[in-house]
């Protein structure tokens, strides 16, 4: 599931889900930037750090194509791990990127660059961090061809799984990948244009993993709008409150309730002895 900061990953923890994406455009939507490389790297780590520090999930990072060259992916990669990520998916984009559902301007990276890309990630964190290829051919409109090709590159370079990605509505190119590719390497998928499709086809089609990229997000700035326009135009909120979540669900989700307790731990010891 999509996590944007700690609350949105303390969320999806609870829901039941067993790993978050940080996706990176609804963290630059948080802090206000479009998703075409507006948002910095740096900027990114940090926001990873506080999904990291909400959760007890692993993460998948949204690295985009690692914001520049060879040198530039690597360095946010070891910069990833040492906020705690678990993985990373770079996607085979230039620099600067634009989001994938936006226009038609998504010239793809030169393979045997972005396979250096791959390699010198690897080369730095090792088994420390997992790597997944981003393909993104189906959406420059290369066709088949040219993705599998790719992710047999993208294989040999390091890769520990491949994201093949798609803006189509119906999952039929998703899934001939899929039986073409033959699961040489686990396959992700991001279902956010063709979301008709059952969950129960990806898993006949030994798809790896689904990953639920934006919509949190989504979720927020749809329940904030209507929120807010109905507090502006009642001018009370005596309305509003059944349909927001109470102070305490808040007050529940980050554990306050352990910070009294600590307090009568660490701050005034003696009266525990009394």
């Amino acid at each position: 599931m999509e996590a944007h900061d700690g609350l949105s990953a303390a969320i999806a923890q609870r829901a039941g889900f067993k790993g978050l994406w940080a996706s990176g455009l609804s963290i630059a939507c948080s802090l206000g930037y479009r998703d075409a490389n507006e948002a910095s790297w740096s900027q990114l780590v940090d926001a990873v750090e506080r999904i990291v520090d909400s959760s007890q999930l692993p993460v998948l990072v949204d690295g985009d194509g690692g914001f520049g060259n060879f040198n530039n992916a690597r360095l946010l990669a070891r910069k990833l791990c040492e906020r705690g990520a678990a993985g990373i998916a770079l996607e085979d984009s230039c620099f600067p990127k634009l989001n994938s559902f936006v226009g038609n301007r998504h010239p793809l990276a030169d393979v045997d660059e972005f396979c250096g890309r791959l390699r010198a990630v690897k080369d730095r964190v090792a088994n420390e961090l997992v790597l997944v290829a981003r393909i993104e051919a189906l959406i420059a409109g290369h066709g088949m061809h040219e993705a599998i090709e790719r992710a047999h590159a993208y294989r040999e370079a390091g890769a520990d799984a491949i994201l093949i990605h798609s803006r189509s509505s119906s999952a039929d190119e998703i899934l001939s990948f899929a039986d073409a590719w033959q699961n040489k390497l686990p396959v992700v998928i991001v279902p956010t244009k063709y979301y008709r499709t059952p969950t129960c086809e990806y898993r006949r089609a030994d798809i790896s993993t689904v990953i639920w990229a934006n919509h949190s997000m989504r979720a927020a700035v749809a329940a904030m709008r209507r929120v807010c326009g109905r507090i502006f135009a009642e001018e009370n909120v005596a309305t509003i409150e059944p349909d927001i979540a109470p102070l305490e669900d808040i007050f529940e989700l980050f554990s306050y309730d352990e910070l009294a307790d600590a307090e009568a731990q660490y701050l005034h010891p003696n009266k525990l002895q009394q």
